[in-house]
């Protein structure tokens, strides 16, 4: 045997004996619900791998927005907190006028 074919064999051997295990496992009590499970968490892994590829474009959309609050003029921001700061004082309540006597 040359090298590049025994690699092959070892390969074929140990999907052989990978597929014998599964069938048997099958078979064995609550092995067909074990390999339900395991059939399951791919189908979640694969549902929570597209979400998570939703998330870099969310990431991108923050960034931007970022960039741009971090562009907007100081000025604006000064406004901002001296409108916060000035508080009306309190008015003091009518007083009715008396008429002519």
């Amino acid at each position: 045997m040359t090298r590049a074919t025994q690699p092959k064999d070892i390969l074929a051997r140990v999907q052989d004996l990978g597929e014998e295990a599964l069938h048997k496992l099958a078979e064995a009590p609550g092995g067909a619900r074990l390999l339900e499970m395991a059939n399951q968490s791919r189908t979640r892994l694969d549902e929570m791998q597209k979400k998570l590829r939703g998330l870099d474009a969310l990431e991108k959309r923050v960034a931007k927005l970022e960039r741009e609050l971090a562009k907007k003029p100081a000025a604006s921001k000064a406004r901002t907190t001296t409108a916060r700061k000035r508080a009306t004082p309190a008015r003091k309540p009518a007083t009715p006028k008396k008429p002519p006597a």
